[in-house]
């Protein structure tokens, strides 16, 4: 399976509000299959649609074995207070301590198109709520003081030379050989 491209801060589409998703398709498990696939690719532990240039509500996290797909997914109860050190695979290299909630329920569908709810605290809360935030056009920058932001921004100023097409490529690694090569593949699937 090919490895999808990951759009950086200054993407219009990492700003844009996704679109519910009507139906569970086999195009759009095979997308959630393709993100998941990305996102470990890229070391992360979740990734949304509008990162891989697709308007769809979904997202893929996977922290401590526990790999979920949400589609549709919505904040239905948050309560306590975390502060997490966040980063992001649309803004490589940047990172800042983030307030949010301490526990969130979320309510969504998953691969076959059935509603369930899931709980998190610490590193899965903190997953879904950045995530989620990503489906509505938000980044965790926008949750800071406006002086962290100011910083944070400066960090991603000495990267952002790194992606001049606006785009993070990753290398395709062969995990049976532990090889890797620059993939010259089929690009993104847009």
């Amino acid at each position: 399976m090919a490895l999808l491209d990951i759009h950086v801060l200054g993407s219009p589409i990492l700003r844009r509000e996704t679109e519910l998703v009507t139906q569970v398709t086999p195009e759009l498990r095979r997308l959630a299959d393709q993100m998941f696939e990305t996102m470990a690719a890229a070391k992360g532990v979740g990734l949304a649609a509008p990162q891989v240039g697709r308007s769809e509500r979904l997202c893929v996290i996977e922290v401590e074995e526990r790999r979920l797909a949400l589609f549709n997914p919505e904040i239905v109860h948050r309560e306590g207070a975390v502060r997490w050190e966040e980063g992001c695979l649309s803004i490589p290299e940047v990172f800042a301590d983030v307030d949010r909630a301490g526990l969130v329920r979320v309510r969504a569908l998953d691969l076959e198109g059935n509603p369930f709810e899931v709980e998190g605290t610490e590193l899965l809360g903190v997953a879904l709520q950045h995530e989620v935030d990503h489906l509505h056009g938000k980044l965790f920058l926008d949750r800071l003081s406006l002086l962290k932001r100011r910083s944070a921004l400066k960090a991603w100023d000495r990267e952002r030379d790194k992606y001049p097409e606006g785009l993070r490529v990753l290398p395709v690694t062969d995990v049976r050989e532990g090889s890797s090569a620059t993939s010259a593949a089929a690009p993104a699937d847009d």
